[in-house]
């Protein structure tokens, strides 16, 4: 699978967000739409979880797939 640009800098900054994942709005300031992170999720490479921690806010999470897809597209 080829990533694109975009698709592969979205997943550098959901592989960097540690376990609590990215919300909307820190993928909003990289310059990430919903579109582009509705499309990782249905290509199985990022998921969407609620936090009620986080006040039940949306965070996205890199899945294996996603961090499997980063490595191919890195070359390593």
């Amino acid at each position: 699978m080829t990533l694109s640009t975009e698709q592969r800098q979205a997943l550098e900054v959901l592989a960097s967000a540690g376990l609590n994942g990215a919300t909307q709005a820190l993928l909003s300031a990289h310059g990430f739409d919903a579109s582009l992170i509705a499309g990782l999720v249905e290509k199985g490479f990022a998921s969407l979880t609620s936090s009620k921690a986080r006040g039940k806010m949306i965070a996205v999470r890199i899945t294996q797939a996603g961090r499997d897809a980063l490595a191919e597209a890195e070359g390593t």
